[in-house]
């Protein structure tokens, strides 16, 4: 009687972990469904026409039938070609500079400590506070004065030189967790602070480099405010600039929803290729003391 009880517990309780289980995976499938579906619409949107898009229903992703004028008639009002390579190219280039002064003040911020390092550490991720607008004259006329309005140099600059103070954090709780060992040992062996940062510090931060390289690529590809101000010629703009002014007067939707595509599909790539080195500096950062 014993076994026949124990065996049927066994089998209520499986039972109940596996309803559990397709309870469970039902409502994170709906969910995923829930936040992956604006951008299929956008994409199956963006092969439709503008009928389509306002009389068949929301449900509907299969575009019947296919059409690119929507991207032809983008062709035709923009150098598509143009503006996609000034917004890559900024994306890549102010990252690189971004990632080497951010990456060298939380270097200083984590392993060389001095006076006033707390200190220092405090206000710049207080800085996180104030609003890109607060500092959006200032900056302007110092890129007047230094001869830079209207150039890519000047959104350049401004990002390697300003730094990140997310980006600050994230090195610093990342080099935080590295062992002191292997840099007391570099040390020992005669390698100078700098070798240790490049050779030691550096090689082993490859989940942290890619989390911010994909912020800062994000960032940059998105950026609208900063170059709208700076880039008065439309052929320096970036695509997202483009993009915006584009929206202001087009009236057609399946026309925009190209240019979302267009604007969408670096970024989808970038993180395809990093994502495993972003989940690993997510779950890894902001976890060590300080």
């Amino acid at each position: 009687m014993k076994k026949k009880k124990n065996n049927k517990n066994i089998l209520t309780f499986k039972s109940r972990r596996i309803v559990g289980n397709t309870i469970y995976n039902v409502f994170m499938l709906l969910l995923c469904f829930t936040l992956v579906y604006p951008f299929l619409w956008t994409f199956a949107s963006a092969f439709k026409t503008n009928y389509q898009i306002f009389h068949e229903s929301a449900l509907n992703l299969i575009p019947s039938p296919w059409t690119f004028e929507n991207f032809l008639s983008l062709a035709e009002i923009y150098d598509i070609g143009r503006m996609v390579f000034n917004g890559l190219y900024l994306a890549i280039v102010i990252p690189l500079f971004s990632i080497l002064v951010s990456s060298m003040a939380a270097y200083a911020l984590s392993r060389l400590r001095f006076k006033g390092s707390s200190v220092i550490f405090i206000l710049l991720l207080s800085t996180m506070m104030i609003p890109s607008y607060v500092t959006l004259i200032p900056n302007f006329a110092i890129m007047v004065k230094l001869g830079l309005l209207n150039s890519h140099w000047a959104l350049i600059l401004r990002a390697a030189l300003s730094g990140s103070a997310t980006a600050i954090f994230l090195f610093r709780q990342y080099f935080l967790s590295i062992p002191k060992d292997l840099e007391n040992a570099a040390i020992i062996d005669g390698c100078s602070f700098s070798g240790v940062f490049f050779r030691i510090i550096l090689p082993n931060s490859k989940p942290v480099l890619a989390t911010v390289a994909i912020l800062t690529f994000r960032g940059t590809w998105n950026a609208f405010l900063w170059p709208s101000v700076i880039l008065q010629e439309d052929k320096l703009w970036t695509w997202t600039l483009g993009l915006k002014v584009l929206s202001e007067w087009e009236t057609s939707q399946a026309v925009l929803m190209a240019g979302s595509v267009i604007s969408i599909l670096p970024i989808l790539i970038i993180y395809i290729i990093f994502q495993k080195q972003f989940v690993n500096s997510q779950m890894s950062s902001g976890f060590t003391g300080t």
